[in-house]
């Protein structure tokens, strides 16, 4: 029975490997999501600036035509 208690070992030391490589594969993929969604909130914001810029633009209500410049 030592070679069956030894198999035994083998598999129970790479269960708990692999239990801990998923934790760790999860902690990453948690601060990976985290940046994506700061980034993703950060384009959102500078993509609803633009926007504004471009119907100020079309409404007439941008600075250079309140100056007399435009």
């Amino acid at each position: 029975m030592g070679l069956m208690d030894t198999i035994k070992g083998w598999f129970g030391t790479a269960k708990e490997t692999a239990g801990d490589v998923g934790e760790s594969i999860g902690d990453v993929a948690e601060k990976v999501g985290d940046k994506a969604g700061d980034a993703f909130d950060a384009v959102k914001d500078k993509a609803g600036d633009v926007v504004e810029g471009v119907k100020d633009k079309f409404d007439g209500d941008d600075d250079d035509d309140a100056k007399g410049d435009g």
